[in-house]
C-alpha cells in the first residue's frame, strides 16, 4: 500500500499535477504521523495496510463533511477541491460495496452472530467491521442492521 502511494506521488510530480501531488503529500504526512505514533508501541515498520485503509477512510469522511459545510456556506470552489481530493484518496481503497452487497453482508453477520434484537447491534457491527474494513460505508451498514434487527 505504501509503495503504491509513493509511486503515485512520483508519477504525479513528474506529470506536474499539482492538485494530485498536494493530496498525495497529505496522505503521506498522515501516514508518517501514524507511523511515528506506533513506533513507541514497538512497531518499527509503522502501521499495517488495514490501518492505512482505515486512515484513508477517515480522510474521506472528513472531506465529505467539509464538502457539505462548504456547500452550505456557498463556497462551491472549496467543495470542488475537497471532492477532487476524495477522488484521489479513493484510488487507494478497495472497491466499495453497493447497497445490495451491504445488505447481504449485514444479513450474514446477523446470522453468524445469532443476533436477535437491537441489543446485539454492537456484536454485529464488530463482525462487519472486522470482515469488511475499507470496503463499505459503515453508516449505511449500521442503518441496515437496525432495519433488519427491529
Amino acid at each position: 500500500m505504501r509503495s503504491k502511494i509513493k509511486e503515485a506521488l512520483t508519477t504525479a510530480m513528474k506529470a506536474k499535477d499539482t492538485a494530485r501531488v498536494s493530496t498525495l503529500r497529505l496522505i503521506m504526512a498522515a501516514l508518517k504521523d501514524r507511523d511515528i505514533a506506533v513506533r513507541t508501541e514497538g512497531k518499527p515498520d509503522g502501521i499495517a495496510d488495514e490501518d492505512i485503509i482505515g486512515m484513508l477512510g477517515t480522510m474521506i469522511r472528513q472531506r465529505r463533511d467539509s464538502v457539505k459545510m462548504f456547500r452550505e456556506g456557498n463556497r462551491e470552489e472549496l467543495a470542488l477541491k475537497e471532492e477532487a481530493e476524495i477522488s484521489v484518496i479513493e484510488e487507494f481503497l478497495p472497491r466499495q460495496m453497493d447497497d445490495g452487497e451491504i445488505e447481504v453482508a449485514c444479513k450474514g453477520a446477523i446470522a453468524e452472530t445469532g443476533a436477535e434484537g437491537i441489543k446485539d447491534m454492537g456484536r454485529v457491527m464488530g463482525e462487519i467491521k472486522s470482515r469488511h474494513a475499507g470496503q463499505m460505508d459503515f453508516g449505511k451498514a449500521s442503518a441496515k442492521i437496525k432495519e433488519l434487527l427491529v
